[in-house]
């Protein structure tokens, strides 16, 4: 059920599509009156249609409406608008911290005399469970089976908690284990291009399919021309229950794409390129939005990867707007004719449609890449907006090698009993993962025809390699299966191991035990190549310290070579059974070949099967038996799933937020800290606190799951925040890890925290640049909040998670130019203090008194990160949760 707001312009008309007539809001109508959209970016009319149906005079005004039209003349602007979009997307990792939070809100509601039943969501919500399959089998046909054996095992509390929820919240749905990856089916299923529901009339009313996701790769569906992008779990759960997203009308960078992809370039080789151009450019906080003809030689599949990858390179989201590739696309994968129809009369009528003929947008800046300059890459060793050339790999990997590992040589180690040993820059993983690329057909099956050609030439991947495949959908399944490509890719290892993330958040499960000693005993610094979209260190797994993100067919091709130290093209990836030397471009596809397996092997049928009984799930989900009821009943005793302590002694008035008096920093860190340094999503040590935790609660080592497993209870996760294994605290130098000092004495952060806590001591955490990238993760700021960190003080935020700290009551501030923690030489024996904390407003200059150990007085400036008034209104509430509760009690 949509709003309807005052229309005050009249823009409201109807429009005759596959057969149904449907009201929508005319941008051409209110241009009439307001000024010429017809140079507005795609997104930018996205979001003045959402002004036009959501005027009502208070959160959204005329006076919004023309500034975003205006932004034409001075694409910039400080105006704050409320966005509503039309559902929320989730994924387990995230999913299951949202409902809990929704379920203790509930609680919490009858505790402050309220309906539980208002604690609902208004809008569609999907919840696609992808994060917990791991892979622990690989290499052999029952891998897929056995790996989904072991999910339910491990996560079944969590399943029947997201049943539960299915039942007892509206407009929320589950897809189950083993369907896909969230953003996959979201693009392949889930998204329409455009949305329709009925208003409070009854009246269909049709507008653009946006969303909002709890994971930062929600971006993926830009690619089909859905405004989308990632959010934490505490601001989707705010937009679930009716508030809107505040924001600043944005920026918008165009990139203007020419040429064409050389003969046997890949979309990952294009996104990958793009990506450190974006991130070079400076687009954190802004939208970009692709244009240029070469997008007429871009599939939709390659514009989806492109867009899936905007959190690596910064962006609120990557946007392409509608065109015959979309309707293409839709028709492929199963959308109703109807529902076609009317994609292709709603964006014509409302200038959503893309001419190759049009003249370009107005754009806050622009920049360019002829996709005819763009030469197989890779990125890495640690981070995705690092882009190495293929022919490069070798000599950046032994570079590093040297200076940052400070390896003079190369080591190698003896695996116990193993015929081989083990080295510095061996590839030890080598997984097809991500939706970045299993949703594209194209480079999927150029690993599925290297892996033909390197099979018939007697080529196997090297015995110390870990492969694995994990698509983010069924349907890959099929058309690897209908090819013939999946028996190719069987016979070089990689055989399907199940449907979900897999290696590329962490789940790429335990090395073999002799390869993990010889890696830690020795110091080896072990390899891994993925094509996902996420390398930071530690994510990957404990036991590998370099990462290169690849397109599928490389990362076959790295299986087979078995390491990163050689020249990849001059060099041979192995020995045919004659013994001749095989190259890469001996078993490299051609462009050709390629959409010849593509064009006979892919169709309609598969996804109109795949997707029909999407919500059903397989035998062991529908026998997770479920009553509904409004209230959840906490488990005593449970590991998984508990009452968070957000709501304990609230009431309908807020406190008066209390200044931050002589607080002492938990840790001081340098630049592109991410929210997986934050809170780790991958394995928890026996020897941390959360381990500690745990084994506590009789939870044995081999079941203590992982940090994303286990984001529905606070006591692990707020012992696992800061807890990654590479995380480095300049307090105190040269040591690894999730430690700290207090007092002098170096113990596991949560200690420290705990210990200040029973001070009275407030804490701060101070850093550098990007802080905050990476995954959306709610828990990064929730465990922040719980540990007892009042502010955070960085040279820079990235978008999400500083949207989060807010949302949390946590306060961020960033250093004024030429401060920050190297010019006040900080080394964590200080205390700050920050006054007048309940005056602040959005923006502000906030000064910060520093004191030494010495007793000197210093002051320094630094920004108030808080940048709309309705973050100021969920701050002083103590958080977003808690604003929201306290609005709808009332």
């Amino acid at each position: 059920m949509t709003a309807i707001g005052q229309d005050t312009l009249a823009t409201r008309t109807t429009l005759e599509a596959g057969g149904q007539s449907v009201a929508y809001y005319s941008l051409e109508k209110a241009a009439a009156k307001l000024g010429d959209v017809s140079r507005l970016p795609f997104s930018m009319k996205v979001l003045l249609e959402n002004l036009l149906r959501f005027e009502d005079g208070v959160t959204v005004t005329i006076a919004d409406i023309q500034a975003l039209i205006d932004w034409q003349n001075d694409p910039k602007s400080t105006r704050e608008i409320q966005y509503r979009p039309a559902r929320v997307l989730m994924q387990d990792f995230t999913g299951v911290p949202c409902v809990v939070d929704l379920a203790a809100m509930r609680d919490a509601m009858n505790a402050l005399g309220g309906d539980a039943q208002k604690i609902n969501p208004l809008v569609p919500v999907h919840l696609v469970i992808d994060h917990s399959v791991m892979v622990d089998e690989f290499g052999t046909p029952q891998a897929a089976h056995n790996n989904v054996e072991l999910e339910y095992a491990r996560n079944g509390e969590r399943y029947e908690f997201l049943k539960w929820g299915s039942k007892a919240l509206d407009n929320f749905k589950v897809v189950p284990p083993g369907t896909g990856i969230c953003h996959q089916v979201n693009l392949e299923h889930i998204a329409q291009a455009v949305w329709t529901s009925k208003d409070s009339n009854g009246d269909l009313v049709a507008y653009p399919d946006t969303c909002v996701g709890t994971d930062s790769h929600t971006t993926m569906v830009n690619g089909l021309g859905v405004l989308g992008w990632g959010v934490g779990g505490i601001e989707a759960e705010a937009a679930m229950l009716g508030q809107p997203v505040s924001m600043l009308i944005p920026e918008v960078v165009g990139f203007k794409l020419i040429g064409t992809l050389a003969e046997g370039i890949t979309a990952t080789d294009l996104v990958l390129t793009v990506t450190q151009m974006l991130r070079a450019k400076g687009v954190v906080g802004r939208f970009v939005e692709f244009f240029g003809p070469g997008l007429d030689a871009l599939s939709l599949a390659d514009r989806a990867t492109i867009a899936n990858m905007a959190p690596e390179y910064g962006a609120t989201c990557g946007f392409f707007g509608v065109d015959d590739a979309t309707l293409t696309y839709l028709q492929l994968t199963g959308r109703s004719e109807s529902a076609i129809a009317l994609v292709e009369a709603y964006a014509k009528a409302q200038g959503l449609w893309r001419y190759s003929n049009a003249p370009d947008p107005v754009f806050t800046d622009t920049l360019e890449l002829d996709m005819t300059s763009v030469v197989p890459s890779l990125a890495g060793p640690k981070r995705p907006q690092d882009k190495v050339a293929l022919t490069e790999v070798d000599d950046i990997f032994n570079s590093e090698l040297e200076s940052v590992y400070k390896h003079v040589g190369f080591k190698r180690a003896a695996v116990e009993g193993r015929d081989h040993d083990i080295g510095d820059g061996d590839v030890v993983i080598a997984a097809i993962t991500s939706c970045t690329n299993t949703s594209n057909p194209s480079v999927l099956v150029a690993a599925g025809l290297v892996a033909r050609k390197a099979h018939a030439l007697g080529l196997k991947p090297k015995p110390w390699v870990k492969t694995s495949l994990a698509p983010g959908s069924q349907v890959v399944t099929d058309y690897l299966v209908k090819s013939g490509l999946q028996a190719d890719l069987d016979a070089v290892g990689f055989n399907l191991v199940g449907y979900g993330c897999t290696t590329c958040i962490g789940n790429s499960g335990p090395l073999a035990q002799p390869i993990s000693d010889a890696i830690n005993n020795n110091d080896i610094v072990a390899a891994s190549v993925l094509s996902g979209n996420r390398n930071f260190e530690g994510r990957v797994s404990p036991d590998v310290r370099a990462n290169f993100l690849a397109s599928p067919p490389l990362v076959v091709a790295y299986a087979l070579k078995g390491t990163v130290t050689e020249d990849f093209t001059n060099t041979p990836l192995g020995q045919a059974t004659d013994g001749t030397d095989v190259y890469l471009k001996d078993v490299w596809p051609s462009n050709a070949e390629v959409h010849e397996v593509m064009a006979a092997n892919i169709d309609r049928g598969m996804f109109m099967n795949r997707y029909s009984q999407v919500f059903s799930g397989d035998s062991k989900w529908q026998a997770i038996e479920i009553e509904g009821s409004d209230t959840y009943t906490w488990r005593a005793g449970s590991t998984y799933v508990a009452n968070p302590p957000y709501f304990e002694g609230m009431s309908m008035t807020p406190a008066p937020v209390a200044d931050i008096i002589e607080a002492r920093p938990l840790a001081i860190f340098s630049d592109s800290i991410t929210t997986d340094h934050i809170s780790p999503a991958g394995s928890i040590k026996a020897d941390s606190p959360a381990g500690s935790w745990l084994q506590e609660h009789q939870v044995a080592r081999a079941d203590f799951n992982s940090y994303g497993a286990r984001r529905g209870h606070h006591e692990v996760m707020m012992r696992g925040t800061f807890a990654n294994i590479r995380i480095k605290n300049e307090m105190i130098p040269g040591i690894e890890g999730g430690m700290t000092s207090y007092k002098g004495e170096v113990m596991p952060i949560y200690d420290a925290a705990m210990r200040h806590k029973a001070d009275g001591t407030p804490l701060i955490v101070i850093a550098g640049k990007e802080y905050g990238t990476g995954s959306s993760r709610d828990w990064a700021a929730k465990g922040t909040n719980l540990l007892g960190v009042r502010a955070v003080i960085t040279e820079s935020f990235e978008r999400i998670h500083r949207s989060n700290l807010v949302g949390m009551g946590v306060l961020p501030l960033q250093f004024a130019d030429g401060v920050d923690r190297k010019t006040l030489k900080l080394d964590g024996t200080e205390s700050f203090t920050i006054m007048k904390v309940a005056e602040l407003r959005p923006r502000q200059d906030v000064t910060v008194t520093l004191t030494r150990a010495n007793g000197t007085v210093e002051e320094f400036q630094t920004r108030c990160r808080i940048d709309t008034v309705n973050e100021l209104e969920y701050f002083l509430n103590g958080g977003i949760l808690q604003y929201v509760l306290r609005k709808l009690a009332a």
